[in-house]
């Protein structure tokens, strides 16, 4: 029951509860169940308490599944409970590693935080990878306390969360009595942790931007398209009609790029000369820059393959480039193994077969390079990385939410892609069919967000970043050195293994 009342507030900390606060006392019940645990009983623990988290997290991955997947809730459930089951175990594997080196004198609050990144980071790429909902994502609102994320990823705040919970814990601890000493080490260590990084996150907000940058003046456009209607051929001019009409609103207020989101154009913008000629003539007409999200199609060794794109338009009515989706979504857009397991192919109705792009290209908008991050492409860290490294100065994250329905799904996605634009010092411009479209400057600040399933448009001066982090040098290095800690302490209790088991966590 403890560890369950843990993965209740860790879910509550997440948008769109968003009681932020509830991450830094949330894993206090999983710390008071796991006293004298065996380590068996600490990975049960810990498992419990996270597919406890993320069954209310992902509930929503049923919408999806039932609503898109046409697939029936008997199917449903065991999906969405197989996906939580998974990332918990993630959270047994923290749990036992900590306890096991408890056991061997290490101390908690030196290997729990540390265990914990480890295995955030290794489900961030394992099987595709799914980065979704970690500790440090629910602090996507405090400027000041994410700022790190530019040396060390959300792993860094994810690292400060669970120690403070360690913390917290051997302090109410002690007070209670029963013979806990107090964490005196652990609090000054973890003061100073805090101390220096506030103070370098108020540092970093007020630290001049590229002084050489050139703003661009943009409009993000919400068509607000019902996902159930998309791609009817009955639909398709009023889907267009919607965007122009939004399009030329905001172009009112003297804008040089309008974004339309992840497959804006329900057709082939290759194919389809009548209605791409009229994409292209609007942004003639308007004598601004396009971009806009269409499928694709291109030959590969003799194969045509479909691609999930992006194209840009020039004031000139030209196309001057093309972006693809490189990191897909499984059963989404294709179905893994689907060649030596048919019968999933055949479960998953109505979902599309996309081939993934190859390179990590921006795109030339006037002076300023874009690195175009496609639907849930904006939660991977590595991906909006290399297109800073590339050149791209603007990241754009063009997406179509309307999967989710009304549910907390798209308030997640977007508290996942503040911390791409901290991670590199990069703005992100958001573009969601249905919400929650917004511009996040390169502090993770929301400047301004639609609300969820309105017609609607924003526009902004967007300043392009400098591209200069630690992040952007180092990438992960943060993480990995956690991995390759917790895997030395995992050395150590297989080479201690047979240590009596104390009672009590240590401080």
């Amino acid at each position: 029951m403890l560890a369950i009342f843990s993965g209740v507030l860790i879910a509550l900390s997440f948008p769109s509860s968003g009681l932020s606060f509830l991450a830094w006392i949330a894993l206090i019940p999983l710390l008071i169940a796991l006293e004298n645990s065996s380590r068996r009983t600490a990975f049960r623990i810990g498992f419990t308490c996270g597919i406890s988290a993320y069954v209310l997290i992902l509930y929503w991955i049923n919408i999806v599944i039932t609503r898109y997947g046409n697939l029936p809730w008997a199917v449903s459930i065991p999906l969405y409970l197989l996906l939580a089951a998974w990332l918990a175990l993630f959270f047994g594997l923290a749990a036992l590693v900590a306890r096991a080196g408890e056991q061997i004198g290490i101390k908690t609050a030196f290997s729990l935080p540390i265990a914990w990144v480890a295995c955030d980071f290794i489900r961030s790429f394992l099987l595709s990878g799914f980065p979704w909902a970690m500790l440090g994502h629910s602090q996507y609102r405090v400027l000041p306390l994410i700022q790190i994320a530019d040396i060390s990823g959300v792993f860094g705040i994810t690292l400060l969360i669970v120690l403070a919970n360690v913390v917290l814990y051997r302090v109410l601890r002690a007070v209670c009595g029963g013979g806990f000493p107090y964490p005196v080490k652990s609090v000054l260590v973890l003061l100073l942790m805090l101390i220096a990084t506030l103070f370098y996150g108020f540092n970093r907000l007020n630290a001049p931007g590229a002084a050489d940058a050139t703003p661009l003046k943009v409009a993000l456009i919400q068509g607000n398209i019902p996902q159930d209607v998309k791609w009817s051929p009955d639909f398709q001019e009023k889907t267009i009609q919607i965007y122009e009409r939004l399009t030329r609103t905001a172009h009112k207020e003297d804008i040089d790029l309008a974004i339309w989101p992840e497959s804006a154009l329900p057709f082939f913008f290759q194919d389809e000369l009548q209605q791409a000629n009229r994409i292209k003539r609007l942004a003639q007409e308007l004598s601004i820059t396009m971009l806009v999200g269409s499928p694709a199609h291109e030959l590969r060794n003799g194969k045509r393959t479909f691609l999930n794109s992006a194209f840009v338009i020039s004031p000139t009515g030209e196309t001057t480039g093309r972006s693809d989706k490189i990191h897909l979504v499984p059963f989404g857009e294709f179905v893994p193994m689907g060649r030596f397991f048919p019968f999933i192919s055949k479960m998953v109705v109505g979902i599309g077969d996309f081939s993934p792009g190859v390179d990590t290209i921006p795109l030339q908008v006037g002076q300023t390079q874009l690195g175009t991050l496609v639907c849930f492409e904006g939660i991977f860290p590595e991906l909006a990385r290399d297109y800073v490294k590339a050149g791209a100065r603007i990241l754009v994250n063009i997406t179509n939410d309307a999967w989710f329905g009304n549910t907390s799904a798209p308030y997640q996605h977007l508290s996942i892609g503040v911390f791409r634009a901290v991670e590199t010092r990069t703005p992100l411009l958001r573009a969601a069919n249905t919400g929650v479209t917004a511009i996040i400057d390169l502090h993770g600040h929301i400047l301004t967000m639609t609300p969820l399933f309105e017609e609607a448009f924003r526009t902004g001066e967007v300043m392009p970043g400098t591209g200069d982090s630690l992040y952007l040098k180092f990438g992960d290095a943060f993480a990995w050195l956690c991995l390759l800690t917790t895997a030395g302490i995992a050395v150590l209790v297989w080479f201690r293994r047979k240590q009596p088991d104390p009672g009590n966590l240590s401080e």
